[in-house]
């Protein structure tokens, strides 16, 4: 059974429904040239004029879902992040959204929280409401396969499996990292440990950074995988604090554990002469506690943006080469990591 709910009153007093019929006998032409003019092709131009007032006399808005299943080109973007929680995740669907926008096309914004069960969900959905490519940050388990498994482009961002065959989008989190990790022994600091998501490819990139600079500059390394869900950062860091030889400097690998490293400090007790603070994300709270957090600022607008234009560029040439954009984030230097003699 199919149920159709009657319409608003429009201006010219119609109650229901309106359809291309109604248009076409308003105008005084055949449903046909209906369908044509507003499919924009070629139509006389007295007729394009009579069904165009049609339109605006009856309140007529065409069926988009019955449009969507007669075409390949949807004009819809899906976006899949990995966790919405994450402000980098919540500023860059933000980006590709004002990107879509200024191009007329919509987005559907799925959240993965780094499952890949649900990311394989969602890439289906993805291909039964026919959209017109993806923008995805894959879990760190994702098979390269099943991104391509889809009939429509794709574009990488934040991660990129390794034999992965599509565009990327990423940040240079190896190096990243280890700015980090220079920056604070250069103040000072030599017990520097990391915490990085167990989980997350991203995670993983900079901890192989972290190892690579501590390596370097003769440091003990300890870096520690932190699963993902709630109080899990917490529970670390209160183990951290609980050594005898406890760190002297902690590095969050993003903006939630960031907020949940400080949270941990403050139920710890932990004042001045607690532990340094350095992690990524440049979010307006960073610049109010612990004197300023220094980070790691991400190019947020401009991954969404070269997503997006990548993801068109892929459309009008889908045989063209595989391209990866990588960029480098900026070192904010706040108080949280003040030099310590």
């Amino acid at each position: 059974m199919v149920l159709t709910l009657p319409a608003s009153r429009t201006g010219n007093g119609f109650l229901g429904t309106i359809g291309i019929r109604d248009v076409a006998k308003a105008a005084g032409v055949s449903p046909a040239t209906v369908s044509r003019t507003l499919a924009g092709r070629a139509v006389d131009p007295a007729m394009r004029a009579a069904v165009e007032a049609a339109v605006r006399e009856t309140g007529y808005r065409p069926n988009l879902a019955a449009r969507r299943l007669r075409s390949r080109d949807t004009g819809t973007i899906g976006l899949i992040v990995a966790d919405i929680r994450n402000p980098f995740f919540t500023a860059i669907a933000r980006a590709v959204e004002e990107a879509a926008y200024a191009r007329g096309l919509r987005v559907i914004l799925c959240n993965t929280d780094e499952d890949p069960a649900r990311e394989t969900l969602y890439l289906r959905l993805m291909e039964e409401e026919r959209v017109t490519g993806v923008i995805l940050a894959p879990t760190r388990e994702t098979p390269a396969v099943r991104a391509a498994d889809l009939a429509v482009p794709v574009v990488l961002i934040d991660r990129s499996p390794p034999g992965g065959d599509h565009d990327a989008v990423l940040l240079d989190n190896r190096a990243a990292s280890t700015m980090l990790v220079d920056h604070l022994h250069a103040q000072g600091y030599t017990r520097i440990a990391g915490l990085f998501g167990a989980t997350s490819m991203t995670g993983h990139e900079r901890r192989a950074g972290y190892l690579a600079a501590t390596a370097r500059l003769g440091l003990a390394a300890d870096a520690r995988a932190v699963p993902h869900g709630p109080g899990e950062t917490e529970a670390v860091v209160a183990a951290l604090l609980a050594r005898a030889d406890p760190p002297d400097a902690l590095i969050a690998s993003n903006g939630v554990m960031l907020l949940s490293v400080i949270r941990a400090l403050n139920a710890a007790g932990a004042g001045q002469a607690g532990p340094a603070i350095a992690g990524f994300d440049n979010e307006p709270w960073t610049e109010v506690v612990c004197g300023g957090v220094t980070l790691i600022e991400q190019p947020v607008e401009q991954i969404g943006g070269e997503a997006m234009a990548m993801l068109l560029d892929r459309l009008h040439q889908p045989d063209a080469s595989r391209r990866t954009v990588m960029l480098g984030g900026r070192l904010i230097v706040r108080g949280s990591t003040a030099r310590r003699e």
